[in-house]
Parts: C-alpha cells; structure tokens; sequence
C-alpha cells in the first residue's frame, strides 16, 4: 500500500528501536548515543576557588591600603581565616581561604610601601568560583539519547568516568541490484553501467555513523537475490537499490518477502522515489530505494537518515528544518508532495535546475532539500521556506511540519 511521506515516516519512527549496548572506554565513544541517565558523585568545583590570579579580600578593606598575609597556589590546602586588613594572594583555581569575601584581580590593586591598595569598587562574591555552581552532587550531567561528543567527554572526565554505556552502532548492509551495474572498480561494456548507489549509500550511513558492510551487486534474478539477502540478514539494516518497480526483471522485493520479510509499507506519494519498500526481515530492518540515483538520494535522507538515528538510539530521529527564504520563484506541478534540492548560501535557497530522478550531478550540489504540499505549483522569490539539511547535521528532538505551503 502507498503511503503518504507522514505515513511512512511515522511507520519508521514507531516500528525502529535501538539495538542492544556496550560499554566503551570514553575516548572510544566519540559519536555513539548514551544508553542511560549519568549523574554526578561530587561537586564541581569541589570546593570554592579563585577565578583569577589576585588577592582574596574582606568587603570592608574595599579602597583600603592593606598587608598580604600568606600566597595559596592551586593545589594547596585553603589558608584558614585571616583578618580585616590583610589579604591572601591567591592563584587561579586555588581553594578560597576561610573568611574571604571576594577577590581582587592582581591587574587592579597598586603595590605600596606596606602592602597593596584595594579598588574601590570592590562587589562581594567577585571571581569566587563557588562548590557545585557547576554540577551539583546527585544530579544528571548526563542525559541518555545524547550523543557523545568531544564536549562530553570534558563531562565525563570531570567526574572521573572511564567508561561509559553507549548503544552499538548501527550494522548497515548495502547492495544494488541490476545486471547492467558493475563496480566503479571494474571494466564495462558500452550497454553497462557503474554502480554509484551502492557506494553512494554506504559513505553516507558511514558518514551517519554506521558500521557498514557492501555486497556486489545481486543479479536480477531471484536465486541471486536470495543469496544477496542471506548474506547480509544478521545487520541491523539492509539498504538495497533498484528491482522495486515493476518492471520485467523487478524482483528485489519478491525475494525478500519469500524469504520472510514483513512489509510495513510498498511504495510513498512521494515525487522523486515513489517505489520505496519498509519492512523486516527477522531482527533486521530492510528498506528498498529506487534505482535512479537522485531518487535514492532524496529517499535516503528522507527515510533512511531517520531510521539510522532511531537504530542508534538518539532522540533527534526527526527532521530538523532550516528557515531560509527562496532566491528566486520556480515553478512545479502541483498535486504531488515534490521534492527539490537546492544550495544555500546561509540566507537563500537557490534550485539546482535541471533535477531529474536518473541524475548524478546534483547530489553533490545539494545543500539541502524543501518539500511542497500537493496545493501549490510555485515558490516565490523571497517566499519563506523550511529546508531539510543535507550537509549539515540538523537533527531534532522534536517533530516539525516540512512542508511548504
């Protein structure tokens, strides 16, 4: 049955799940999603310290000539109390000393004969870093469904966190079908073509951060499908190209449902890329794209980005939108939900021209892509619009209505 592109997309979003976890060494999880809640087992800081490299003060000196009493460098035990009129030199993360009410950056005091001379304009609480101002003990620092960046490990570290329990990466299975296809590796015959999918898809679910397997390319027959399939059935998810239509020598969806597959949906209403597959076979999701390669692009990103966030666990599976405005007005047919891709410069977005379903060339220009509702034939120039990203990386949390109306 064809789906609407909402239909089809909430059928991913309900039906994906997050593969099982492991735990890995901080340092080795740059990337993957964070299984669970992580809280803090102490303070940060741990104890209230100096901001600045200064003299820790009483507020009453403020505009006072007054005497250094002792030096605290980090790393040392706090200096106990000390009296009006005196001061404790101090360094930049060394612990406050008992008593002292601010701190006194050493650019803004004068040297005397005696001592120092204070500012003026001295305020209570000034570069004292205080205990837990940062992260409190028995809070989450964090949270499960984020992804582990180089700024996370700062957070982990900082708890004295080796290891941490993340969801495995995704195992993506790629391979087109088609006689007439060969590896960009090989010799053709002039009636033969280089395969550009299958490449094409692996880089970008590496890219999405997949561990990925490729298979050459099945004939069109069922017999090597079948083999093509049983070869690839223990990944998380097969991604194939091609033989979904309905043509002659189609057989790409015949052989995964005689081997078992579940189908959730047979086709999208969806202009490039209408004959696109969901379904399961066993554990393993299995989503056939179309064969020309600008259609396959636009259904990956479409429905295969979402369904690789949702298998590695992330709560940003949703398409994230980019308001921009149009460069200049292109015209379509109306009564199709189409997809244009497009450039944008950070202000508009400009149509590739010349997009057809079989094409290469604009893949690589895309920057982005917008999505019409069936209503309209034509984009304004300066019309405000809602552009997926394709080259950036704008996933949400939270689901927005794509269409431009």
């Amino acid at each position: 049955m064809t789906l609407s592109i909402e239909q089809a997309l909430e059928t991913i979003y309900t039906n994906v799940e997050a593969k099982s976890t492991h735990i890995l060494a901080i340092e080795e999880a740059i990337g993957s999603i964070v299984a669970k809640d992580y809280a803090a087992t102490f303070d940060l800081p741990r104890f209230d310290n100096s901001a600045m490299d200064g003299y820790a003060i009483k507020v009453n000196d403020t505009g006072k000539e007054v005497q250094v009493k002792e030096v605290t460098y980090a790393g040392d035990i706090a200096q106990e109390r000390f009296n009006e009129g005196e001061v404790v030199k101090i360094m930049t993360g060394a612990p406050i000393p008992s008593g002292a009410e601010a701190i006194v950056a050493i650019e803004h005091v004068e040297l005397t004969t005696q001592g120092i001379m204070l500012p003026s304009n001295i305020k209570k609480d000034n570069f004292i870093r205080f205990k837990g101002e940062d992260i409190q003990s028995g809070t989450v620092f964090l949270k499960a469904q984020t992804k582990v960046t180089a700024y996370t490990l700062a957070l982990l570290a900082s708890q004295g966190i080796t290891h941490i329990e993340v969801y495995r990466k995704p195992k993506v299975v790629v391979f087109s079908t088609g006689e007439e296809l060969k590896a960009h590796y090989e010799k053709i015959e002039q009636h033969q073509l280089y395969n550009s999918n299958a490449p094409m898809f692996a880089a970008r679910a590496k890219e999405l951060g997949c561990d990925i397997s490729y298979i050459s390319s099945a004939g069109d027959n069922i017999e090597s499908l079948k083999n093509a399939i049983n070869n690839a059935k223990d990944a998380d998810l097969i991604l194939t190209s091609g033989g979904v239509s309905v043509g002659d020598k189609d057989f790409t969806k015949e052989a995964f449902i005689e081997l078992g597959m579940t189908t959730y949906f047979s086709g999208i209403d969806i202009k490039p890329g209408r004959p696109t597959n969901f379904g399961k076979l066993g554990k393993c999701f299995v989503i056939n794209l179309p064969g020309n390669p600008l259609a396959a692009m636009v259904n990956f990103e479409m429905f295969v980005k979402p369904s690789i966030a949702k298998l590695s666990g992330t709560k940003s599976f949703y398409h994230g939108l980019i308001t921009t405005k149009m460069e200049s007005e292109h015209h379509f047919k109306a009564g199709k939900n189409s997809v244009i891709l497009g450039t944008w410069n950070g202000t508009k977005f400009s149509v590739i021209k010349g997009q057809k379903p079989g094409m290469v060339a604009p893949l690589d220009k895309a920057d982005g892509m917008i999505i019409s509702s069936k209503e309209i034939h034509c984009l304004k120039e300066n019309q405000v619009v809602k552009m997926i990203a394709v080259k950036i990386d704008c996933q949400s949390d939270k689901k927005e209505d794509f269409f431009v109306k």
